[in-house]
């Protein structure tokens, strides 16, 4: 995979690369803005799937939990603009104001290619071409007036945005029957869980009478089964949509789980 990244700020970034597809699990620190320029982008949630095309704009709230799987298409690179919304320039610019705190939605949100959005990112091309550094004052110009569009376009986004508490202490059963498809270490479960990791593993333990990673191991085998029986996914596919590493690993645990491997399904289905 040919990948390159171009930072013109620590919080502004141009990514390119070439190959079959890209998989992540995210739970950011701080909000993401991004432009698809080109290729295509899958965000994979608890509660949808989002796809994304060329000109898609989209921003991803912090703490929460998705696969992201970028691919190259139509010969061109997955090529994007991303834009870091950091907790502490969020404080500076919300300082002084009085905005109602709400919670993010468990969701990406897509802004639909409003001009005036993409008009302030695609702006942001010609610095990366830049030799010499960018300047830190036309960085943080830029961050403020993105900022500054989205308030226009959402006019409920401020108290999300403005909200900087960190994740309080959740039902754990609930959590986890909710997010154990994303590939995370324990430790952002812990965090996004609102314990420490030993609090964590001590009360999933209570909750679920077995480890972590045995639990989700069985959850995710259960999921990507009922996927390949009744869905159109292909192993490949359900393999990054359910929390596993590679097909290599999937295809190994699955036939240990259940005995067969994961193609049978697909003949099974066939021959319906």
């Amino acid at each position: 995979m040919d990948y390159h990244v171009n930072y013109i700020s620590p919080d502004i970034k141009l990514s390119s690369y070439e190959g079959k597809l890209f998989r992540t699990e995210a739970a950011f620190d701080d909000h993401l803005l991004v432009w698809l320029i080109s290729g295509q982008t899958k965000i994979v949630q608890a509660h949808e799937n989002l796809t994304f095309e060329p000109g898609s704009v989209f921003l991803i709230y912090r703490n929460q939990l998705a696969t992201i799987i970028n691919t190259p298409k139509d010969g061109l690179p997955h090529k994007a603009v991303a834009m870091h919304l950091s907790t502490e320039r969020l404080r500076n610019y919300y300082a002084g104001k009085e905005i109602g705190v709400t919670s993010a939605p468990a969701r990406a949100v897509r802004f639909l290619q409003h001009p005036l959005l993409q008009s302030c990112l695609a702006s942001l091309i010609p610095y990366f071409e830049m030799q010499d550094n960018f300047p830190k004052d036309i960085a943080s110009l830029k961050i403020t007036e993105a900022i500054s569009i989205l308030r226009i376009i959402d006019t409920d986004i401020d108290g999300v945005l403005a909200n900087f508490d960190d994740p309080y202490k959740v039902n754990l059963i609930s959590f986890m029957e909710k997010n154990y498809m994303f590939n995370m270490p324990l430790e952002k479960f812990s965090y996004l869980t609102g314990r420490s990791l030993t609090t964590f593993k001590r009360d999933f333990a209570k909750a679920f009478n077995t480890t972590p990673q045995r639990w989700l191991t069985q959850k995710r085998l259960e999921l990507a089964h009922y996927q390949l029986s009744e869905g159109k996914s292909k192993p490949r596919d359900v393999c990054y949509e359910t929390g596993f590493e590679n097909l290599s690993h999937f295809s190994f645990a699955f036939k240990k789980q259940f005995g067969y491997a994961p193609t049978a399904l697909l003949v099974q289905r066939k021959g319906r």
